[in-house]
Parts: structure tokens; C-alpha cells; sequence
């Protein structure tokens, strides 16, 4: 069974955790130490960010992560090999971020090829358009049993929605909003009712809860109203100051309590 639906059907009611990290940042070697760090930590998933130039969903902190991590060196062949190092450790799911263009230019069959072989179970691709997704993407992503996973934010519509729902698997990403990513200090108002709306839908794939969570207020609001929340930013920040992965991880955790 692929990792991904394995951690959400054996999850019962605990709510996950999941972090994301620009691969190459804040050094170019650091891939596997701060997975495994996070898999220590207990950690449930993590998202590796494959950094690109033109970063369109991302705020400054990771766009600041991703231009460290070019300059570093990092390719996507590269962070493919790291992860293959690391395949017999982890036992947590992997999920590659990447924008289409890195992995179009490595070959779509291969990257998918590659991600079985190196223990990946999952990719987010923000700006891969749904119908491409459906005619292209999907049969090798099923082929090979890597889950594609979808992004809805409040103005994606109700039937863009039941479509991601019924054609996806693995776990739905929900933005909290539908500006770039950044730590936030609690969800409005307008959140909540986003958060509403979607538990009303009654979907049938588990939902994420990402973009902005930082404190005990934001990750409460992503708890309760998803399977689990997303950390990016947030970690980030932390990882550039700390620079050892363990430290700032009990650094988010102390961040988390507050």
C-alpha cells in the first residue's frame, strides 16, 4: 500500500503533522539529516520542496530558501539521489513539491520511475493545470502508484472541488488562502467559513490544512477542521536560523505551544 493512504487509513483520530523544507537549504547535503530528523521527531509526513526560480505560490521565506538552494547546487537528479540514500531509514511518507517545469524537463515517466525507486509516495505540483493533470499526468502517476496531490484554496468552485475529490487519491492540500505561503498569527473569520464550506462538502479524500500555520491558534483552527495541518514557513525560517534540523524542530514544537 502507498505510504500516503497507508498513514491516513491507520491514523484513526490523531491528527497529523506534516513539514515542509526547500531541499538544498541551508546546505546542499542536508536532504536526508533533516528528513530523518523529522522522522525522530515524530514527524508524519514530509514535503521536500524542490526549489525553482520562479516560485509563483510561495512567499519570501521560501522563495529565499529556494534561490540558497540554487545557488547550492540543488537539481532535481540530485535531491532524486538523496532521497535513494536515505530509502532503507525512512519509514515516513515523502511527497516532492516541485513546479511542472523541473520535472517536465527531466521527463515525466522518469521522474515518476524515479520516485518508486527512492522511496517517494506522493508530488504536489502547484501550477499543473487539472485537465493536463487528467490526460497526461494521472496514468503515470497510477502506473507507478505515486499519488498526485491536488490544491484547492477559497476560490477554487464547488465542481473544481468534486472533481480533485472523485480523480485524486492520497490526501487533498487546502490552502487556508489564496495568497502566497507565510506564517500567520490565527485564521479570520472569512478562513473559518472557508474551513466550513469544505467539511460541509462531506468529500471522500482527507484533507490537509496548509499555508500560514504557525502557533497553537493556526494549527488548533488546521486540526480541527482537516485530517492534519501543513508547516512550511514556519520551519523554514527555523532551519535557516538554527541551521541544525533537530534544533529546530524542538524550536517549532516550543513555536507550536504558544
Amino acid at each position: 500500500m502507498n505510504k500516503i493512504n497507508k498513514l491516513f487509513s491507520q491514523r484513526d483520530d490523531r491528527k497529523l503533522l506534516s513539514l515542509y523544507f526547500c531541499a538544498g537549504c541551508p546546505t546542499l547535503d542536508g536532504t536526508g539529516e533533516v528528513i530523518l530528523a523529522m522522522q525522530d521527531k515524530g514527524i508524519d509526513m514530509v514535503e521536500v520542496g524542490m526549489p525553482f526560480s520562479d516560485p509563483l505560490a510561495d512567499g519570501p521565506v521560501i522563495q529565499t530558501a529556494a534561490t540558497t538552494a540554487l545557488k547550492n547546487g540543488m537539481t532535481l537528479d540530485i535531491l532524486l539521489s538523496q532521497l535513494h540514500n536515505i530509502n532503507d531509514k525512512v519509514k515516513i511518507p515523502l511527497v516532492i513539491m516541485s513546479y511542472l517545469n523541473p520535472i517536465m524537463h527531466y521527463g515525466l515517466e522518469h521522474f515518476f520511475q524515479r520516485c518508486v525507486e527512492c522511496g517517494v509516495s506522493g508530488t504536489i505540483i502547484p501550477d499543473l493545470p487539472f485537465d493536463d493533470y487528467i490526460a497526461d499526468v494521472k496514468p503515470l502517476a497510477d502506473k507507478y502508484d505515486v499519488r498526485v496531490i491536488m490544491m484547492i484554496t477559497p476560490e477554487t468552485s464547488e465542481e473544481r472541488i468534486r472533481l480533485i475529490d472523485q480523480h485524486t487519491d492520497g490526501f487533498i492540500y487546502m490552502v487556508s488562502s489564496a495568497s502566497i505561503t507565510g506564517a500567520q498569527q490565527q485564521f479570520n473569520e472569512t478562513k473559518q467559513a472557508y474551513f466550513q464550506k469544505i467539511n460541509s462538502m462531506n468529500l471522500k479524500t482527507p484533507r490537509m490544512i496548509g499555508f500560514g500555520i504557525s502557533n497553537r491558534q493556526t494549527l488548533q483552527s488546521a486540526q480541527d477542521n482537516a485530517a492534519g495541518a501543513i508547516i512550511g514557513s514556519k520551519f523554514v525560517t527555523l532551519l535557516s536560523e538554527h541551521k541544525n534540523p533537530s534544533d529546530a524542530l524542538d524550536a517549532l514544537y516550543e513555536a507550536l505551544e504558544h
